[in-house]
């Protein structure tokens, strides 16, 4: 939630914001004597620790030999254990961008300790290492030794960046609650940004200083000024992510840097947020953009002739994606600088923007209507729409626009049929890059049909036990899901995962059907062996044996603060029919009922049917709408609850013959 904007710029020559406070800063190494002594975090007392101090510190410095400037950005953590055996932050990862010596950041200065009273466990220089991570980029990763309970966990680093237009900003607050939070900034009047603030924590320091001619040019021309910011928080909640949420970084008390204009050490201005039109402009002329769309002729030659020759417009689209996501394996990267698509095809090997921007490129080439289309993944957190800022977007997709239809495309996942997007790129809009009439917003809709469908016919056999068959299908993302599970684990490991023994249930023979073709449902089938539960001369059956899509109440809370977002509709429904021959009566059934949303927003009905010893029960589960405010908790909690009772604790009560 955005709290308030911050707008003053860095040509202000008088102290907008001043407080009687100074900021507090804590030598590294030395933790004190109440730090060791404390037992708990009275605030919350069951947090398994606490982030006693943390600090970032971002200043400009000159590189006179390359006469370029660098972004300093030096971090400093403490934390403070209170129950080690639930402590989950022991393993530090810190993103960086690791280009070449002119594009890239430079992690260096890097150490950590465990304080453990007088006793201090540095991690070793060998224990810290640089790995690569799926949508982040780089991170450098490392695990403190010897945590205890009562350990102070501390760290630091510093990272050289020439992105000041990528500056971020700060979090304050994080998963664990913060005592002190301080974050400064020291940069020339040359960079100007617009600061925001986001979340429901206000500031403890908020102050900003011009300092007159501190800053020397890398040319040796002079000095200009610098804008020095100091922002604190203290006493920060942690913060919890729930269940079917965007991105907290939505939510969070943070500070956003976010870029208006840089003017170059040689006089010239660069506006980084003036209007869109201009933000077209620099995507066009981009060499790793606009360039990289113009490669329409290549593609025309990479077509088969029996793809460029199919007369039907959405057949021929269907063709020409499916031909894309077999060429590529995706690199785990997004939204990428310096790619070029020719070298991605030739090497079948690309990031999100390679791939994608591979299929505008093919589409085209076939004679249809596609764009680029930018936008922020789930876990970005949605981009602002008061004026554009690039950094907040990080992946790309394709869009074709065919019989009045606009139609999302991602060649990204092998397993994702024609028109359905990964998840993480259901982030409610995006923005279409038309370079001739310039671009707009659209909105991410999600495929509808997602249906999770399955049928199960049991008969009562003379042991008592039942036995029988179950037959289903997965359609839109939760075929999707499945699909890509297999992928993960492999198909053994996904049945042997669906074969473990739930109480009283045996499944054998798990079969799966059209797991390649991704056009249609995947199919599974089982066959199911069932063992009553006996109370005295009473057996009992539970009929939802079989798993449905969301079988636990993800809304658990006493309240919440925070929209929910589902990603997409779906509706789950499940037949079963049970023959108990001559085996047993039917003592007692269940009552059929229905339970609903407000606004028709989502449906549960459940029905019982008897007839010549025979039962039929429907279960039909359906969640219309898939993006839901705060104040809708209570009635989402409410539904799901009585939907797991339904399938959890609702029994048929049966007496033998």
């Amino acid at each position: 939630m955005l709290s308030k904007k911050i707008t003053f710029l860095f040509l202000v020559f008088t102290i907008l914001f001043s407080y009687s406070q100074s900021e507090r800063i804590d030598e590294f190494g030395k933790p004190t004597q109440q730090e060791f002594e404390l037992k708990n975090y009275e605030a919350e007392p069951d947090a398994t620790g606490v982030i006693l101090y943390e600090s970032g510190n971002y200043y400009a410095i000159p590189i006179v030999r390359r006469t370029s400037v660098r972004l300093v950005k030096e971090v400093h953590r403490k934390i403070k254990v209170f129950d080690a055996k639930k402590f989950d932050y022991a393993t530090v990862e810190i993103p960086y961008y690791e280009g070449n010596e002119y594009y890239g950041e430079e992690i260096k200065d890097y150490k950590a300790v465990t304080h453990n009273g007088a006793v201090q466990n540095f991690v070793p220089d060998n224990a810290f290492y640089k790995t690569e991570k799926s949508g982040t980029g780089n991170v450098l990763k490392f695990t403190f030794p010897n945590v205890q309970n009562g350990s102070i966990l501390e760290y630091k680093y510093t990272i050289v960046s020439p992105y000041f237009y990528d500056l971020d900003g700060w979090k304050f607050q994080h998963e664990l609650p913060t005592v002190y939070s301080l974050f400064q900034t020291n940069l020339p009047a040359h960079f100007r940004y617009n600061r925001i603030l986001y979340g429901p924590k206000k500031l403890f320091i908020e102050k900003a200083v011009v300092k007159k001619k501190e800053f020397l040019l890398p040319s040796n021309s002079g000095y200009v000024d610098t804008e020095l910011d100091v922002y604190a928080m203290k006493d920060v909640p942690s913060f919890t992510e729930e269940s079917y949420m965007l991105s907290k970084k939505n939510y969070i008390s943070r500070i956003v840097y976010e870029p208006l204009a840089f003017k170059a050490f040689y006089g010239f201005d660069q506006v980084f947020t003036r209007n869109w039109e201009d933000v077209d402009y620099r995507f066009e002329i981009r060499s790793d953009f606009g360039e990289q769309l113009t490669n329409k002729g290549y593609f025309k030659r990479k077509l088969p002739n029996s793809i460029l020759d199919i007369k039907d417009d959405l057949e021929r689209a269907k063709a020409v994606y499916g031909f894309m996501q077999d060429n590529y394996t995706w690199n785990g990267r997004y939204f990428n600088y310096g790619i070029n698509v020719k070298d991605a095809f030739d090497n079948k090997l690309g990031s999100v923007t390679a791939i994608n921007i591979s299929l505008v490129n093919a589409l085209v080439a076939a004679k249809l209507d596609a764009k680029s289309v930018i936008l922020s993944t789930r876990q970005n957190g949605l981009p602002t729409e008061l004026y554009p800022v690039l950094s907040n977007f990080n992946y790309v997709l394709a869009v074709l626009m065919i019989n009045n239809e606009r139609i999302l495309l991602d060649a990204t996942n092998k397993q994702a049929p024609f028109g359905i997007i990964p998840f993480r790129a259901l982030n409610v809009q995006a923005r279409v890059m038309d370079f001739r009439k310039g671009s707009y917003w659209m909105p991410i809709e999600p495929f509808k049909q997602n249906i999770h469908y399955a049928n199960a016919q049991i008969t009562a056999e003379t042991n008592g036990n039942f036995t029988g068959k179950v037959n289903q299908a997965s359609y839109g993302y939760i075929g999707l899901g499945k699909r890509n599970s297999i992928e993960e684990e492999s198909l053994q490991e996904y049945i042997k995962t669906q074969e473990k023994d739930k109480a009283g249930v045996e499944i054998e023979e798990y079969q799966i059907e059209d797991l390649n073709t991704i056009e249609q449902p995947l199919k599974e089938s089982y066959n199911v062996t069932i063992e009553p539960e006996t109370v005295g001369d009473k057996v009992i059956l539970y009929p939802f044996f079989n798993k449905t899509y969301i079988s636990e109440n993800p809304f658990k809370m006493k309240e919440r603060s925070y929209p929910m977002d589902f990603g997409f509709p779906f509706t789950n429904t499940y037949l079963i029919a049970i023959d108990l021959g001559n085996v047993y009566d039917i003592e007692q059934l269940p009552k059929s009922r229905t339970i609903k949303l407000p606004n028709d927003d989502g449906e549960c009905l459940v029905t019982y049917v008897s007839e010549d010893n025979k039962i039929n029960i429907r279960f039909n589960m359906k969640l219309n709408a898939y993006r839901f405010p705060s104040d809708a908790y209570p009635s989402l909690k409410e539904f799901f609850g009585t939907m797991v009772t339904m399938l959890k604790e609702e029994s048929i009560i049966l007496k033998k013959k």
